[in-house]
């Protein structure tokens, strides 16, 4: 709930606290479902002064509100932990694949990556001042969970989400659960947006987790005043893991979002459950 319009997330938290016997739990779950209360009022991204609060960590205690925000979320919750899920979706007017990001080349976070097994897994560390970013300098194993889009609670990418996060638990033995895989996992070093090279309406003939090639047609863009269309062509052979949800665009928009060429990874073995005792 950094951002108050990616509801997906405030919904995996709630489900994913929805432990049915706390006391056999071993270590501690922290949920916070809502950490930008004003955008989660306003249906919007942004803090009142239209601050990305995912852009301050670990923020300052005398700062701008988005300091200030992170810092007590920072100093209170996070610097308390050992691992870190941040929930997301796609932004405004974009819908994501289910998948998880962070910086892979920290073994790690990629086997915490594998553990959650979102159906793509996508290098990339984060920004400065985004909240995995901070995490992962002050040492603490960490992921981001994109699926979906603003403004709903879509079943599917919740379900996965809260999946996930008993993955990881089950995986560092924090709690017993059945292990649930979904398939092989696609990793992506690198990913590319495809952009509009005109306005006009949009019509798309890809969806999220299709593969396409170069030279294949994506869609139409039509010019609704001249009535003409063109094919939008792809200039990249990947994976579709993000897409627009606008049907009008304009010269240089972002529009389709392609994980570019990777490795597959076979689902993982059945892992055995962890045995522990029950903590006092």
């Amino acid at each position: 709930g950094i951002h108050g319009d990616e509801l997906n997330g405030v919904e995996i938290v709630r489900r994913a606290l929805e432990i049915q016997d706390p006391q056999r739990l071993r270590g501690v779950l922290i949920g916070v479902p809502i950490v930008n209360p004003f955008g989660f009022v306003n249906h919007s991204r942004y803090l009142p002064d239209r601050r990305d609060l995912n852009r301050y960590f670990p923020g300052r205690p005398d700062g701008s509100m988005a300091s200030r925000m992170a810092w007590e979320l920072w100093t209170k919750v996070i610097v308390r932990c050992t691992h870190l899920i941040d929930l997301h979706t796609g932004s405004h007017n974009r819908t994501n694949l289910p998948q998880i990001r962070g910086d892979l080349n920290n073994p790690a976070v990629m086997d915490m990556a594998r553990a959650f097994d979102a159906p793509v897994v996508v290098q990339n560390p984060g920004l400065g001042g985004t909240l995995r970013a901070a995490a992962s300098r002050a040492g603490i194993t960490a992921v981001l969970y994109e699926a979906g889009e603003t403004l709903r609670f879509q079943p599917e990418e919740v379900r996965r989400g809260v999946l996930g996060v008993r993955n990881v638990m089950r995986a560092l033995g924090m709690m017993r659960a059945r292990g649930v895989n979904i398939g092989a996992q696609h990793v992506f070093q690198q990913t590319r947006w495809l952009r509009a090279d005109r306005g006009g309406l949009l019509e798309l003939s890809v969806g999220l987790g299709d593969m396409v090639q170069v030279g294949q047609s994506l869609g139409t863009i039509s010019d609704p005043l001249r009535r003409t269309r063109a094919e939008f062509i792809s200039r990249r052979k990947g994976r579709v893991i993000g897409l627009s949800l606008l049907p009008m665009v304009a010269p240089g928009m972002a529009v389709v979002h392609i994980g570019l060429s990777g490795k597959v990874l076979d689902p993982m073995d059945t892992i055995e459950e962890p045995e522990f005792e029950r903590p006092e």
